[in-house]
């Protein structure tokens, strides 16, 4: 996002215009053609030493001189009797605020593309035009129909939780077609999951669950139909354990044998034919009685959870599964009107279902662009509107808009020619390049309305550049380089994002300085044959073409080609809110709103949620949406089944091993995040195994000839212990049944306390669960936040440093930042924002806004002539409080229309803009001019 640079008079030769208030105070004679003196950003100490002369007049059409020798004849004729001479303080001052190391050079060179711009207006607008035609080609390449990685787009790249599962698929077997056990798989499977809520206070009624198998037999009955006809059955699809299709719930399935007897059942853990027999997870809403020695009789139950695992560990079997899944979505609908359930609430969910909204959802945001381009073509046209017919500049706005999306194709067909990969949460960057693009472009308009229309094309647009593009290329290159820092986060889809988002920045600017300024060019020849018609004594008796009186819209009046262009809101941060600023009152006012916004900031900081949570992929109106509130209400005590793994070799058949190994895991059962009654351990059931046969546990050869008949009477732990061809057991694994763990807050400190209780233990132990990929951004996203926030700082303050070097000016821009960035991510908690791989693009991106705002205000503060710390307040407002106004508003815009997204993804993207462009302009328009009064 671009400011405006100071805003200065034209010409040392005419008067102060009488429209205009007087000055404010002591400081260069307005008369003289100072005017309001300008806070100099970078180039203007060049711009002030060049005198325009009217190298071309409209009328005669006489060439101009190089830039060159222009300010070589002008630099030699001034002297100290020039009215452009300078007071001592000024001097003293420029001297101290101010080195030319970088922008001296700068603002020649781009003094001299103005020319070149002026002199070849349609070289500099087809060349580009052309660019982003070839560039467009690498839209081919965008993906149609392949479906996004929601694991490795969104979840740590450098996971701790993915090297943890390629040890269990290296170490641990499973077979979903014979023993199939869900927390013993090493990553997600395929499922479709009912959840059922009782109407009335208990399930645990005849009528109820017979109403419930219902619905269960219908839902296995489903079937789809091949291309060729043959049918996929639930029963070939279905995951098995012990030739059986595996129960929805357990519950139910004793129920269905007529083997249940509903006053009697235990919880967590039900005893069936000798057998435990784990409800953990499959009923919710639980009322429990009397303690039943480690279980608690089950008074009532209000929901309970149908889960159907498919089986894919089979590339035919996994396809078959799917089809058949995308099948239970298709009919779910019908399957509940055509039952008429009375007794229950249904919702559902698949492991399909997250991809597949998320997908339908990103469909959605397309159709708001087309919205939030026609508003930000208004407000351009708004904001460029004159009624001077001349001076209007109404057509060039519109096109500033268009070179915008030229830089979006541009950008956008680049990245995808490369190959870097697009993924759905760019789908948020053209909102946001739409709006800060536009800013640069009405920077320069303001310093094209600045200049005399009796001068040269080439002329006017070379002192434009000089005017602005140092001011633009400051302000691109901070925003380029706060999404660049983006790419070092640990999220892919954030990566992606900067890269897509940065690089269009960059055609931005540089479509800026090439095709839209051969637009200004080629205006600025319509201006003159407007002016020229205007002129004509005798207009009204010369018959004119429609197109020049169209070209001469909307007024035929006639402008004073050597006044200066002020906007009123200019007039008006000058003349009203400046002062009004300034008085005492006011900033007490003003000191206790900070106040109170940085304490309001601190405390919404401590309560801002971490991590992405996956329900948030789809819409507000999807059928995922209830199903995960029902989750929520009745099924908050459990979660994930977790692996402890011992990764080493070890002699369990030691005595003093299985001590070590016993300790450790006691150690896990006695952290408050774990049931110790659901702890599933083979060991422990082999000890009691050889007891029982009377077997010498501690000698080697017998413990190891009895493991493959132990494994025989016990089936289920086949899957849990690695046997080497040498007869050693080269790792196993035990488990621990979690709870507690609803919030994102409780999931990050079980998965640490977890970690350190296996770093701890004498035993070389790991901890795994495949819910823990997705449970480490909890623990990255700080971490990844806080260096990106940190790294992208200290690239301002350098660029700071280098560009605008100013000690006080670097300091004031490192304070805002770090103001706007806890406001930001206090105000998040309030508006139910979580701090996520979404909300930390934006905390990145408000950096560089950060930046923009604050540093044009206090360098101008800093560089300003003016006597008082009042008055230069009020000449840094003037001459920037609108240009940030603009630029706040016309970003706001930009991303407003994503507030109608059915979708928190994009939604949210919205909330933290309108938070950082609020909280920037704040800063930039409120705190900063007052705390700079006190120095």
């Amino acid at each position: 996002m671009s400011l405006n640079t100071p805003m200065e008079p034209e010409s040392t030769e005419k008067q102060q215009p009488e429209s205009l208030p007087k000055p404010l105070g002591p400081g260069p004679d307005l008369d003289e053609g100072a005017d309001l003196q300008a806070a100099p950003l970078p180039a203007q100490k060049a711009e002030l030493l060049l005198e325009q002369k009217p190298e071309l007049d409209w009328a005669s059409g006489q060439h101009a001189e190089p830039p060159g020798a222009m300010e070589s004849q002008e630099s030699s004729s001034m002297g100290w009797d020039s009215p452009l001479r300078l007071s001592s303080t000024e001097v003293s001052q420029k001297h101290r605020c101010q080195t030319n190391c970088l922008e001296a050079p700068l603002s020649r060179a781009f003094r001299w593309l103005g020319w070149e711009v002026g002199s070849h207006p349609w070289v500099f607008l087809l060349v580009p035009i052309l660019l982003t035609t070839a560039l467009s080609t690498g839209f081919i390449y965008l993906p149609k129909d392949e479906e996004e990685d929601l694991e490795e787009q969104y979840t740590p790249v450098r996971s701790p939780a993915k090297g943890e599962r390629r040890f269990v698929q290296g170490h641990f077997t499973t077979n979903d077609s014979f023993h199939f056990s869900i927390f013993r798989m090493s990553s997600e499977v395929q499922f479709a999951s009912i959840l059922v809520v009782s109407h009335s206070d208990t399930l645990l009624e005849q009528e109820f669950l017979s109403e419930v198998s219902r619905l269960d037999s219908v839902v296995q009955a489903l079937n789809v139909t091949q291309e060729d006809g043959t049918p996929i059955l639930f029963s070939q699809v279905c995951a098995k354990n012990q030739g059986i299709c595996v129960p929805s719930n357990p519950l139910l399935f004793a129920w269905q044998n007529k083997k249940l007897d509903l006053k009697s059942i235990t919880f967590p853990v039900y005893i069936q034919n000798s057998q435990p027999v784990s409800l953990a997870g499959t009923l919710g809403g639980t009322t429990l009685g009397k303690q039943m020695g480690p279980n608690y009789l089950l008074l009532q139950a209000k929901a309970m959870r149908l889960q159907y695992y498919l089986r894919t560990q089979e590339k035919e079997s996994s396809e078959h599964s799917k089809r058949w899944l995308v099948h239970f979505l298709d009919e779910f609908s019908n399957i509940e009107e055509s039952l008429a359930l009375k007794m229950m609430r249904v919702v559902y969910f698949t492991s399909l279902s997250r991809q597949l909204e998320f997908e339908a959802t990103s469909k959605t945001v397309i159709p708001l662009f087309y919205v939030a381009y026609f508003l930000i073509i208004l407000f351009s046209i708004a904001s460029c509107y004159r009624c001077d017919c001349v001076r209007n500049k109404m057509f060039v706005a519109v096109f500033g808009v268009i070179s915008t999306a030229f830089a979006v194709l541009s950008g956008f067909g680049l990245m995808l020619f490369i190959g870097v990969p697009f993924v759905t949460i760019i789908k948020n960057a053209p909102f946001l390049v739409l709006g800060v693009g536009v800013d640069d472009m009405f920077i320069m308009i303001s310093g094209w309305q600045k200049t005399k229309l009796v001068n040269s094309i080439r002329h006017r647009l070379s002192r434009t550049y000089l005017k602005v593009a140092v001011s633009i290329t400051i302000t691109t290159v901070t925003n380029i380089l706060a999404f660049y820092t983006g790419i070092m986060t640990s999220f892919r889809s954030i990566q992606y994002f900067c890269i897509y988002t940065g690089t269009t920045l960059f055609f931005c600017y540089l479509y800026t300085i090439t095709c839209f300024g051969a637009v200004m060019a080629l205006d600025g020849k319509r201006e003159v044959a407007c002016l020229r018609w205007l002129k004509k004594p005798d207009m009204a008796d010369k018959k004119c073409s429609s197109l020049k009186r169209c070209c001469c819209l909307p007024f035929d009046s006639l402008p004073d080609e050597l006044e200066a262009d002020i906007h009123p809101m200019n007039l008006f941060f000058r003349d009203y809110f400046g002062p009004f600023l300034t008085r005492t009152k006011t900033k007490f006012f003003v000191v206790l709103l900070y106040i109170s916004y940085l304490i309001g900031s601190i405390y919404g900081c401590f309560q801002v949620q971490e991590g992405l949570d996956l329900r948030n992929l789809a819409s507000d109106d999807s059928y995922i949406t209830p199903y995960f509130d029902v989750e929520e209400e009745y099924f908050p005590h459990y979660g994930p089944k977790v692996m402890v793994i011992v990764t080493e070799t070890l002699d369990y058949w030691d005595k003093d091993a299985r001590q070590k190994l016993e300790k450790c895991l006691a150690d896990f059962e006695k952290n408050g995040y774990v049931d110790k009654v659901l702890t599933e351990f083979w060991l422990r059931e082999y000890v009691q195994y050889m007891k029982d046969k009377k077997q010498d546990i501690n000698d080697k050869n017998t413990f190891m000839k009895s493991i493959s008949s132990f494994l025989v009477d016990f089936p289920h732990f086949k899957y849990d212990v690695n046997i080497s061809s040498s007869h050693e057991i080269i790792s196993s694994r035990a488990f621990i049944q979690t709870m507690h763990i609803s919030t994102s807050t409780n999931k990050k400190k079980m998965l640490i306390q977890f970690r350190d209780l296996a770093k701890n233990c004498e035993i070389p132990l790991m901890v795994y669960n495949p819910a823990f990929i997705y449970f480490d951004q909890y623990t990255a996203i700080i971490e990844n936040t806080i260096r990106n926030v940190i790294v992208a700082s200290a690239a301002m303050f350098v660029v700071s440093l280098l560009l605008i070097p100013h000690p006080l000016c670097s300091l004031w821009v490192t304070f805002a930042i770090g103001s706007v960035i806890v406001g930001v991510t206090g105000f998040m908690a309030f508006w139910k924002v979580n701090l996520d791989s979404i909300s930390m693009i934006n905390l990145v991106i408000c950096i560089g806004f950060s930046f923009d705002f604050s540093a044009h205000i206090s360098y101008a503060f800093v560089s300003s002539s003016q006597p008082s710390v009042n008055l230069k307040t009020i000449e840094a407002l003037y001459m920037l409080g609108y240009p940030i106004l603009q630029s706040a508003i016309s970003t706001v815009i930009g991303v407003s229309v994503l507030s109608a997204a059915k979708a928190y993804i994009f939604r949210t993207f919205f909330k933290i803009m309108f938070l950082v462009m609020v909280f920037g302009a704040a800063h930039g328009l409120i705190f900063i001019p007052v705390f700079l009064t006190f120095i």
